[in-house]
């Protein structure tokens, strides 16, 4: 099964629905390698999202001492033929007191192919955002930022907890966000259907007492 028929089949799914999937293929994974903490919020979404990461840095408040043209952060979302997400870390020490999502951004990265925005950080302009029909997490809202730039673009974040590296395949919906390693991520489809069916029944049962 390739990569884009396995992200349409895991949007099939909730993310409680594909982590309890994994479980079953692996046992327990760490929670910093598995799915978000409760600090992340969904803000808007109409189904479960599913894409590859694109991750940058920011510096939304203060002027860092290097930095990077932000079209960078862009061009990696558009250059991507599968699904993506679009992420950024705020990697100042009061991380969230300034913006790093907006409505703009959301329409650009809309416009190139991005399926979803996270943001390990504020977001604000959110009625933008939902007329860009943007899904987006973020950890909080604030109306305004400072000089707001890159600094790195396929590195490494963490949002939440969860460690997450360009390339990792995620699912997202209102609980947050799950990683799905790529090497499982086939029998991850098939053992989601087993865990539906089986919870299904179990629902069934005790509704009909």
């Amino acid at each position: 099964m390739d990569l884009l028929k396995i992200i349409n089949e895991l949007k099939k799914y909730d993310s409680a629905t594909v982590q309890n999937a994994m479980i079953l293929i692996r046992g327990y994974a760490d929670e910093s390698t598995d799915y978000s903490g409760p600090q992340l919020k969904c803000y808007y979404l109409k189904d479960p999202v599913v894409g590859i990461a694109v991750t940058g840095k920011v510096c939304p408040l203060y002027e860092p001492k290097s930095k990077i043209e932000f079209m960078e952060f862009y061009d990696n979302i558009g250059k991507s033929e599968l699904p993506v997400f679009g992420i950024l870390m705020d990697v100042e020490k009061n991380q969230g007191r300034a913006a790093i999502i907006g409505d703009v951004m959301a329409h650009m990265a809309r416009s190139l192919g991005a399926v979803g925005m996270i943001g390990a950080g504020s977001i604000r302009d959110l009625p933008g955002i939902i007329n860009a029909d943007m899904p987006v997490w973020g950890t909080g809202k604030v109306p305004g930022h400072g000089p707001f730039n890159l600094i790195e673009t396929q590195t490494e974040v963490e949002v939440a907890g969860l460690k997450i590296n360009s390339g990792d395949l995620l699912i997202g919906d209102t609980d947050g966000i799950t990683r799905v390693p790529l090497d499982i991520a086939e029998e991850t489809v098939i053992k989601s259907q087993e865990v539906r069916e089986k919870e299904t029944k179990s629902i069934s049962a005790f509704k009909s007492k």
